[in-house]
């Protein structure tokens, strides 16, 4: 990895927040849900490795990385990771300098997850969308993808107002505003210090529990559980913003061929995606390992079919994919089958 420069392109993590952010006195830095966190992602990992989406200091990878999981992470900003480098413990972790979203790394995760509200730095659906493609694929048969993220706190709101503060002090203030027509948002943060006032401003796009769900589905993905926090208490939906919302959620990968077929029936996968997968596994260097041979052989089969039943034998092309006759809905949620 490149040594940081601090004139380098760090989207809006820069030195300037890195040097402070693992300073921050939210709850997420308190020791117990930090424990709690990882626990419940150890859980999951098992003996197979992790992916972090947004990997910023380290704040979850490095106590993970201490329970004996092999932790690898992805992070736009090189302010960040010089930070969890300089860490105990923080050579050992791998990361890779990207856009979440779309950034490819090698091998295959038990578990990948994306932890306080960091989806919403993809200002975009469409972003979104390919932030959960892009965990779907990095997957092992079995895994597992968990987000954690606040519920919009539009209840919050005056009536025709569009500002929301969430702290107010002496020499600083700090609130969020709301675009509820585009669910733009953004953090805004104002400080004097010295008789000088500095102003920040960082873009988010809120989302959605049912969003999310939907997003899954069009990565091939389907909810497993959904919690208050990392203690599994129950989700109530109540707008406190910093409440985690874990998702755990199955990859494309994982499903058989029979139930890759349900979803292209119901136009939940396009066949485009499907065949971009399998290009992209035929296309890797070397000799395939076990785990990728098989999901090619699984794509093979789901394209022979698609291709038979395209061809008169009981699906219809459509504009959006395929449609089949009577095609069962999918099984009740749970990890697909290893």
């Amino acid at each position: 990895m490149p040594r940081y420069r601090p004139d380098m392109e760090d989207g809006h993590f820069g030195e300037d927040v890195a040097a402070t952010y693992d300073q921050s006195e939210g709850p997420e830095f308190e020791p117990a849900v930090v424990a709690a966190t990882v626990g419940f992602l150890a859980g999951l990992a098992g003996d197979g490795a992790a992916l972090e989406l947004g990997i910023g200091t380290g704040r979850i990878a490095l106590p993970l990385a201490a329970r004996g999981v092999s932790v690898h992470g992805i992070d736009l900003s090189r302010a960040m990771v010089a930070r969890l480098r300089a860490k105990p413990g923080g050579d050992a972790v791998g990361v890779t300098i990207g856009d979440f979203a779309t950034t490819r790394v090698p091998g295959e995760f038990s578990v990948a997850y994306l932890v306080f509200n960091t989806i919403m730095n993809l200002t975009t659906q469409a972003e979104q969308v390919a932030c959960f493609r892009n965990a779907a694929a990095h997957l092992r048969p079995g895994g597992c993808f968990v987000i954690e993220v606040g519920v919009p706190a539009l209840r919050q709101l005056p009536h025709g107002q569009t500002v929301v503060p969430f702290h107010g002090g002496a020499t600083n203030w700090a609130y969020d505003v709301y675009d509820v027509a585009t669910q733009a948002m953004s953090s805004n943060y104002v400080d004097v210090t010295g008789g000088r006032g500095a102003f920040r401003s960082i873009p988010f796009r809120y989302v959605w529990p049912s969003e999310l769900d939907l997003m899954a589905e069009m990565a091939g993905m389907r909810l497993r559980e959904r919690w208050s926090d990392w203690a599994r208490e129950p989700f109530t939906g109540e707008p406190q913003a910093r409440l985690g919302l874990a998702e755990a959620l199955n990859s494309l990968a994982a499903h058989r061929a029979a139930d890759l077929l349900q979803l292209v029936a119901r136009g939940a996968v396009p066949v485009g995606q499907l065949l971009v997968e399998r290009g992209r596994l035929r296309g890797l260097p070397g000799q395939l390992g076990r785990a990728e041979g098989c999901r090619v052989a699984v794509l093979d089969a789901v394209a022979h079919e698609v291709e038979a039943r395209h061809a008169g034998f009981g699906v219809v092309a459509l504009g959006r994919g395929f449609v089949g006759h009577g095609a069962p809905s999918l099984v009740p949620a749970h990890c697909a089958p290893q």
